[in-house]
């Protein structure tokens, strides 16, 4: 141990100190800076590669453990920021300018939950202090704006150097695309697959997204044209499949994480949605509705990590419906929880396949 107090003794000592998971050295990785000594207290901030990063306060907690090791340290400060790390290129496919990490939200069948996933993820990465964008990319059932409070939005399109591009709608800081906003509230999307892939590309390239570190893209169900434009369109930061316990759902699920599989798409993990159902009344009691452990069975099946199981509870529902997202409405009930502990994990993998 050094013997003496200056910021190389305070970088040594640290050296030891890993993120656990990216298993690397905080000093090596360049995440301790600005090492300030006054007196018998040591400051220093550490940059995290991601502010919803779910093991934040460990990583702080090991740093000041280390530190106080010193001689004549009193009192270590550490400030926390964070840098997140932009997604490798992939050859032949086009990233969006200022946009670090392109997150697809996807599911094998309809009804399971996706869009509340995608947007209470979305919602809670930004509250985390990340940029964040959606791109509702379920075209033909468009409704995020509801669910984000943007129902009644207008967006506007500018001229731009290198053409129009669609100005997003705003709402508990996330920035909101959605085919919602271009049509009237009954009216029907009729279109042929060349037309849908022509919309996505227009949601991923002219649309003024600005500097993102997550733009989640909540994907149509199933295995068809908005998956293939997705994932040939741009360099993905990975998939999310999300499922519910039940077995027709898990079915569907897999079919659609093999295909992004073959497609060449890293899949960050299964979400089971609607897990378990807890009464209003009862907030201690668990009924699993739609079965119970299949989402956990699947994840090790396939070997897919399981990000999280989200119970089943009115005031989620009626978040979605009234266009304020759980994790703002109920921050402190069991789903909104939940949903910020997945986010935290998705945007966890991300950074450690930008850096790996």
């Amino acid at each position: 141990m050094p013997n003496t107090l200056d910021v190389s003794s305070v970088l040594e000592i640290l050296r030891p100190v890993q993120d656990p998971e990216l298993q690397k050295s905080l000093v090596e990785l360049n995440m301790i800076r600005n090492i300030k000594i006054d007196g018998g207290v040591v400051s220093f901030t550490l940059v995290l590669t991601t502010p919803a990063c779910p093991l934040r306060e460990f990583i702080v907690e090991d740093c000041q453990k280390a530190v106080k090791q010193l001689p004549g340290v009193e009192k270590v400060a550490v400030e926390v920021t964070a840098e997140t790390p932009q997604q490798k290129g992939v050859v032949d496919r086009q990233g969006i300018e200022g946009v670090k990490n392109i997150i697809a939200i996807s599911s094998g069948k309809g009804g399971v939950g996706k869009s509340t996933v995608a947007v209470n993820v979305a919602v809670a990465l930004a509250q985390t202090g990340a940029k964040v964008g959606l791109l509702d990319a379920d075209i033909y059932g468009p409704n995020d704006p509801t669910m984000l409070g943007l129902g009644d939005a207008k967006v506007m399109v500018r001229d731009g150097k290198s053409g129009e591009s669609l100005e997003p709608a705003f709402n508990y800081g996330v920035k909101l695309v959605s085919m919602a906003f271009l049509i009237d509230k009954d009216q029907p999307v009729i279109w042929r697959g060349p037309m849908l892939n022509g919309i996505i590309r227009q949601f991923l390239y002219q649309v003024n997204w600005g500097d993102l570190d997550y733009l989640i893209v909540d994907m149509p169900p199933g295995t068809g044209d908005a998956q293939l434009t997705m994932a040939q369109a741009v360099p993905m930061a990975g998939v999310v499949i999300v499922t519910t316990p039940q077995t027709v759902a898990l079915l569907d699920s897999r079919k659609g994480l093999k295909m992004f599989q073959q497609l060449g798409v890293s899949v960050l993990g299964i979400v089971e949605n609607m897990s378990y159902f807890v009464p209003p009344d009862m907030p201690d009691k668990q009924y699993d509705i739609f079965g119970s452990g299949g989402g956990e069975k699947t994840a090790a099946e396939l070997g897919v990590p399981l990000l999280g199981r989200i119970p089943l509870e009115i005031p989620l529902r009626e978040g979605g419906d009234s266009g304020v997202p759980i994790v703002v409405g109920q921050p402190g009930s069991a789903s909104a929880r939940e949903l910020r502990a997945i986010a935290g994990r998705i945007a966890g993998k991300v950074s450690v396949a930008a850096l790996a």
